[in-house]
């Protein structure tokens, strides 16, 4: 595409309604998430050292989320992070970026299946699914019964509900936290494990988990513009990342100091059922698969919807089928591949790295292509952030697929 073809508005700018409160909640809600539950693992994987990596990590994040903010600034037109993708690299750009973004979408959506049917097993470890000679173990069983309860949702057109009941996550987290602080000030657990200084061998997965903790660059875009004071967006981002990160890292605090190298990958497994705080921790997790399955494939669902001819875009059977056909895919991969660390180590080393690390500052460059380049401490930095960024995802997927397969 044309550089005068780019500077075509792609849509008309509009001025948003939300408050600077409103705008903080959104920005922590779409960065605090599933990697609360993964994190005291990841700090077990690399040790109490690689907290030092989990702040860098951090403050790099942050960082490229301000070039987004950038990128937005020198063109009121850009709406959204496909935006900013076209107007850096055309349509192709666009075009790469959406299917970075569905991918990661289709794989949390496959994510939250397996934290279920982990979680449900965790509850239930007796249970089991026998019809004639086929026999379906606790997990798997649950991976089925869980899409039985959220097919219902993936009928509706209208997601506004399950958004709202979905904007709770702040308060589910905080409360996954408190509960299972309380289970190791109350019920007998302690904070006593030593834990390891460094595991060089484990370091670039704990590395892809705490980049997972910060996956939500995708939505700052629509946060930015939803803003009815836009030259607040930096403390609202900084306010987020705040917040997000310190109650990340207090839950892998917590975590690790509770249960040492021995934590599960998801702390809930490995917390007493027989408590009352940890039941309240394991049947908070439970509510977010239900509550966000069906708004991780809808954006999914609309692209493959938009590849459609005319004729069998705006029909319902036809809408209907592509998300049953999404359902039944992510449960037979669930069903298959149970390993719910490893599934979010390589989202984070592909997809996050590549959203989150690669892609804003890619995006920032080639926007503002007539920066001088020199030695100066912004420039150095973004090829710090891009050099770090690919030695992370090719190290962590490598890490994650040799576990695998080893």
């Amino acid at each position: 595409m044309a550089n005068n073809e780019l500077r075509i508005p792609l849509q008309t700018p509009t001025t948003g309604s939300s408050s600077f409160l409103k705008a903080c909640f959104n920005g922590t809600n779409a960065f605090l998430g599933i990697g609360l539950l993964t994190v005291p693992y990841a700090l077990s994987s690399g040790g109490w050292l690689s907290l030092i990596l989990f702040f860098l990590i951090a403050i790099m994040t942050f960082y490229t989320g301000i070039l987004l903010k950038r990128c937005m600034e020198a063109d009121p037109s850009i709406r959204s992070y496909l935006d900013i993708a076209e107007r850096a690299f055309g349509m192709k750009g666009r075009i790469i970026v959406m299917i970075i973004m569905n991918s990661e979408l289709y794989l949390v959506a496959i994510g939250l299946l397996i934290l279920e049917g982990d979680n449900l097993h965790k509850l239930f470890p007796k249970f089991m699914i026998k019809l004639g000679e086929l026999t379906a173990d606790g997990r798997q069983s649950f991976v089925l019964i869980t899409a039985l309860v959220i097919f219902p949702s993936m009928l509706l057109t209208d997601l506004s509900i399950l958004s709202y009941v979905s904007a709770t996550g702040v308060f589910s987290c905080l409360i996954i936290l408190v509960s299972i602080f309380c289970v190791g000030l109350f019920n007998g657990v302690g904070f006593h494990e030593k834990g390891t200084l460094l595991n060089v061998k484990s370091l670039p997965t704990g590395v892809s988990l705490y980049i997972v903790c910060f996956a939500g660059h995708p939505v700052i875009p629509s946060i930015y513009t939803s803003m009815r004071n836009t030259y607040q967006f930096s403390k609202v981002l900084l306010f987020s990342f705040v917040l997000t990160t310190f109650t990340y890292l207090a839950m892998a605090m917590v975590g690790y100091l509770m249960y040492g190298d021995s934590v599960e990958s998801q702390i809930t497994l490995s917390l007493p059922t027989s408590k009352v705080c940890a039941e309240v921790a394991i049947y908070t997790t439970l509510l977010i698969p239900i509550t966000r399955y069906a708004l991780m494939v809808t954006p999914v669902a609309t692209a493959i919807e938009g590849g459609l001819s005319e004729n069998y875009k705006n029909q319902r059977t036809v809408r209907l089928l592509i998300r049953v056909g999404l359902l039944i895919s992510t449960v037979i991969v669930a069903y298959v591949f149970p390993y719910y660390e490893s599934l979010m180590a390589i989202v984070g080393s592909i997809f996050v790295v590549s959203a989150s690390f690669l892609l804003p500052c890619l995006c920032y460059l080639r926007i503002n292509s007539d920066l001088r380049w020199g030695w100066n401490c912004e420039q150095m930095g973004i090829v710090g952030i891009l050099v770090f960024g690919t030695l992370a995802g090719v190290l962590g997927t490598y890490s994650s697929v040799y576990d695998l397969v080893t």
